[in-house]
C-alpha cells in the first residue's frame, strides 16, 4: 500500500493499480450486472419511437422527447440500444466501466496536482457504498458519464494551465471547454466545475489571480449559469417540479441546505442503512429546529478558514464538497424532491472532495509514522477498503429487480408511498391483482392525495367484474387531485367506454388526453376506438390510429384497430395487411385471426387462407360457435 502515497508511479504501476480499480469495481457490482430495469429505467433505455435516426434528432431538438433534456446522455443510450437492445447487462457493464474510468481519471487529476494518497482516493471512491445508487441503477448513467467528462475537462484545463504561453495551450483550453460542454449535456450538476477549478487553484497557489485564474473561466461560468437556469426551467415546466410539494420559503430552503450537508457527510463517513428513497422531511415543521445544522456548517467553514494558513487542503475539500452539492441543497426544485430531499446519487460528484481530503491526510500521517505504525495503518486502510467493497456488493444486490429494490426500500423507509405504489405496478403487470390492490391501498393509507396510486388502483379494479363504479371513483379522485393527469383521463375514458350510455363522455376524456399529451399513443388509439363506434366518424378514427402508429410503429393494438376501421370502409386488402402486422408484433392477439378470416372472406380467392386463420383461432378458442359455423360453411362451399 505504500505505493498509494508515493510521489512517483511507474507505467507498469499505473496499469496494475488501474486493473485493481477495475477488479474492485466488478467485485462491488457483480450482483447488479444481471439486474433488471427498475423505476424509470424504461424512460432512459431508448423507447421504440426514438430508436430511429429521426428519433436521435428528436433527442436533441425536442425538449419533450426524453424524461430530462440531457441530449448527450440519451444519445449514449441510443447508441447502446443499437448495440444490445433492451438487454440490461450491456447498460450495467457500461456503468461499471464508466465508474472505474472516473476513479482512474480522479487519480490522474490528483497526481497532476501532487495530492498525496491519490490512488487511495481512487480506490475508496471505487468501492464506497454511497456510489452504488449511481452505478447499479441504469438511469444514473447520467452520473457516471458526466463525471468522466467532468474529470476529462478538468485534466485538459490543468494541462492548459501548465502550458500557458506554449502553442499547445490554446488547443488544451478548447478541448477542456468542449469536454465541459459535453458534461453539461450529460448532467447539469457538472456546472460546478469552474468554481471547483478556482478552489483548486486557490489551494495550490494560496491566492487567485484575476488574469491567470479567473478570467479564462468567465466563459465557463456564463455557460454554467445559462445551463443551470435552462435546466431549472425544464425541471419545473416540463418535468413537473413545481406546485404545493415544492412550496418552501427562502429561509426554509437555507435551513434545509444545512440539514442536507450534514446528512450527506454522515452517510459518507458512516455508509450504513443506505436507502433508495430516504424519508421525506417535513421541512415546514422541522426547519425551525434545524438552525443548528446551518450554524454548524458556517462554524465549520470559519474554523477551516482560520486553519488555512497551516493547511489549505481541508478548507478546499470542504468548499468542493459543499459547492458540488449546491445544485441539490434545496435551492432549486428537482422532481425527486417530491419523494425525498436527499438521495445517494446526489453526492456522487461531491463526495470526491471529502474522500480526497481523508486519503491525503491518511497518506501524510502514515508517511511520517514509524515503520510499525505505518504497516498497521495501511493494514487498517486495506481493511476499510475491503469493508466498503463488501458493503457495496451487498447494497448492489438490492438493485437486482423491482420487487427486491422496493421491498428493501420499504424495510428501511416504511412510509415510502412511492415504493408501495411501484411495487403494486410490478404485481399488476404480472397479473397478481390482489397483491397490486394491497400495495396501492398501502400507498394511499400513507398518502391519501397520491393521484398516481388512485389511478393505478382504478386500473386494477376496472379489470374486476362488478367493480366498475369503484374504479371510476378512483379515476375521478385522481383527476380532482391532478386535473392535467393525462393517464387518469385516459383510464376514465376506458371506464366510460365500457359503461352503457357514456360513449360521448368517453370520447371527451380521450380528446382531453390528446390535448394534454398529443404524443401519447394510447390516448390516440383509444380515441380512435371510441370514434369507430359511431358510423359516420370512421375517417376520424382512422386518422387517430394512423397518428398512434406514427408515434409508435410497433403498437400492435393500433394496427389491429386500424384494420377494423379499414374493414368498415370496405378496404379489405389494407385491413388484412394491418391485421397481419398486429399478429406479427403480438401473436397473442388471438381475435385478430378471426378478423383476418372475415376480411379474407370478402376478398376474391381468400377462402383458403380464411380457413387457415379460423383454424388457428379455434386452436386457442375452441368453444367459439360462430367461428365453427363459419369454418363449416367454408368447408362445405370448398370441399
Amino acid at each position: 500500500m505504500q505505493g498509494l502515497s508515493a510521489s512517483r508511479t511507474s507505467h507498469a504501476g499505473y496499469w496494475w493499480i488501474s486493473a485493481l480499480t477495475l477488479g474492485l469495481a466488478f467485485a462491488c457490482y457483480w450482483p447488479a450486472l444481471h439486474g433488471q430495469q427498475v423505476w424509470d429505467d424504461d424512460s432512459h433505455i431508448t423507447r421504440p419511437e426514438l430508436q430511429s435516426v429521426s428519433g436521435l434528432r428528436e433527442i436533441w431538438f425536442n425538449l419533450h422527447a426524453t424524461q430530462q433534456y440531457y441530449p448527450l446522455l440519451h444519445s449514449a443510450f441510443w447508441v447502446e440500444h443499437r448495440l444490445w437492445g433492451d438487454a440490461t447487462l450491456g447498460y450495467h457493464l457500461t456503468n461499471v466501466l464508466l465508474h472505474a474510468t472516473a476513479a482512474v481519471l480522479l487519480v490522474l487529476a490528483l497526481r497532476r496536482l501532487r495530492v498525496p494518497g491519490a490512488w487511495l482516493a481512487g480506490l475508496i471512491f471505487t468501492v464506497h457504498p454511497v456510489c452504488v445508487e449511481s452505478v447499479a441503477w441504469i438511469s444514473e448513467q447520467k452520473n457516471t458519464l458526466s463525471l468522466v467528462l467532468y474529470l476529462l475537462a478538468a485534466l485538459a484545463y490543468l494541462r492548459f494551465d501548465g502550458n500557458r504561453g506554449r502553442p499547445r495551450a490554446g488547443r488544451a483550453y478548447l478541448l477542456a471547454f468542449l469536454l465541459f460542454t459535453a458534461a453539461l449535456m450529460a448532467k447539469t450538476v457538472t456546472a460546478t466545475l469552474p468554481a471547483a477549478l478556482l478552489v483548486v487553484f486557490w489551494w495550490k497557489r494560496g491566492r487567485l489571480s484575476w488574469r491567470r485564474d479567473t478570467a479564462p473561466l468567465i466563459p465557463w461560468f456564463v455557460l454554467s449559469i445559462a445551463s443551470g437556469v435552462f435546466s431549472a426551467l425544464v425541471e419545473r415546466k416540463i418535468v413537473g417540479a413545481e406546485g404545493a410539494g415544492f412550496d418552501l420559503t427562502l429561509i426554509q430552503r437555507c435551513l434545509l441546505a444545512g440539514r442536507v450537508i450534514w446528512f450527506y457527510l454522515g452517510k459518507l463517513l458512516w455508509p450504513f442503512q443506505l436507502s433508495f428513497i430516504y424519508p421525506r422531511w417535513d421541512v415546514k415543521s422541522a426547519a425551525t429546529g434545524w438552525t443548528g445544522y446551518l450554524t454548524a456548517a458556517a462554524l465549520a467553514t470559519a474554523v477551516l478558514w482560520l486553519l488555512h494558513r497551516r493547511s489549505r487542503g481541508p478548507l478546499a475539500a470542504w468548499l468542493f464538497f459543499v459547492g458540488s452539492l449546491f445544485p441539490a441543497l434545496g435551492f432549486f426544485n428537482v422532481f425527486p424532491f417530491i419523494y425525498s430531499y436527499v438521495a445517494d446519487h446526489f453526492q456522487y460528484l461531491a463526495c470526491i472532495g471529502i474522500i480526497t481530503a481523508a486519503s491525503a491526510g491518511a497518506a501524510l500521517l502514515l508517511d511520517r509514522a514509524i515503520p510499525a505504525v505505518r504497516a498497521a495503518g495501511w493494514g487498517l486502510i486495506a481493511a476499510l477498503v475491503a469493508t466498503f467493497a463488501i458493503l457495496s456488493n451487498a447494497q448492489s444486490r438490492t438493485y437486482a429487480d423491482q420487487p427486491t429494490l422496493y421491498k428493501a426500500t420499504i424495510e428501511r423507509n416504511p412510509d415510502c408511498w412511492m415504493a408501495y405504489n411501484n411495487l403494486g405496478v410490478w404485481y399488476q403487470r404480472r397479473g397478481n391483482l390482489d397483491e397490486a390492490i394491497a400495495q396501492y391501498s398501502a400507498a394511499l393509507r400513507i398518502k391519501k392525495d397520491y393521484a398516481a396510486a388512485h389511478d393505478n388502483l382504478g386500473t386494477v379494479l376496472l379489470k374486476m367484474p362488478g367493480r366498475l363504479d369503484e374504479a371510476t371513483a378512483h379515476f375521478q379522485e385522481a383527476l380532482r387531485l391532478q386535473p392535467d393527469y393525462a393517464e387518469a383521463h385516459n383510464e376514465l375514458g376506458v371506464a366510460w367506454l365500457n359503461t352503457p350510455g357514456r360513449l360521448n363522455d368517453a370520447i371527451a376524456q380521450f380528446q382531453e388526453v390528446v390535448r394534454l399529451s398529443p404524443d401519447f399513443p394510447e390516448g390516440r388509439n383509444n380515441l380512435g376506438d371510441a370514434l369507430l363506434r359511431i358510423p359516420d366518424r370512421t375517417n376520424e378514427a382512422i386518422a387517430q390510429f394512423v397518428e398512434a402508429l406514427r408515434l409508435r410503429p410497433s403498437y400492435a393494438e393500433a394496427h389491429s384497430n386500424l384494420g377494423t376501421a379499414l374493414y368498415a370502409k370496405g378496404r379489405m386488402g389494407e385491413a388484412v395487411a394491418q391485421y397481419k402486422e398486429a399478429l406479427r408484433l403480438k401473436p397473442g392477439l388471438v381475435k385478430v385471426h378471426y378478423n383476418i378470416a372475415l376480411a379474407l372472406l370478402r376478398t376474391p380467392g381468400g377462402a383458403d387462407e380464411a380457413e387457415e386463420q379460423l383454424e388457428a383461432f379455434l386452436k386457442i378458442m375452441p368453444d367459439n360457435e360462430m367461428a365453427r359455423r363459419i369454418l363449416a360453411q367454408i368447408r362445405a362451399n370448398h370441399p
